[in-house]
């Protein structure tokens, strides 16, 4: 009985052992499919970034150019305003000098009223 009962161990035993290999191929597995589920998560992040970046980039060019015709258009106009000052400067000019000059020399004494 005695022998029977060690075989019995021994069996037990050995389906243990065989059990626990199966466990461990297991969580070896596991852990193999849960880094390339990490790695595929990764490359799939990467790939949305690049494209949403890219998207960005064209919608980014797309109203960079607006905004360069606007600004463009603005200095045109600034410069066409200044362009018209300086003409009216220089054409009402020597009025400017002959008024300022009247003002200074031909002096006009007025007496206070108080």
């Amino acid at each position: 009985m005695s022998a029977q009962n060690s075989a019995g161990i021994q069996t037990l035993l050995d389906a243990e052992r065989e059990a626990s290999k199966i466990v461990q191929k297991a969580r070896e597995f596991r852990t193999k499919r849960v880094k390339e589920a990490r790695d595929e998560a990764k490359k799939e992040i990467e790939a949305y970034r690049a494209k949403k970046e890219a998207e960005f980039k064209k919608f980014e060019a797309e109203h960079t150019q607006g905004n360069k015709a606007a600004e463009e258009e603005a200095n045109k106009e600034a410069e066409e305003q200044i362009k018209a000052i300086r003409e009216a400067g220089k054409k009402n000019q020597d009025k400017v000098v002959k008024d300022l000059l009247s003002a200074v020399f031909d002096v006009k004494p007025v007496p206070l009223k108080a």
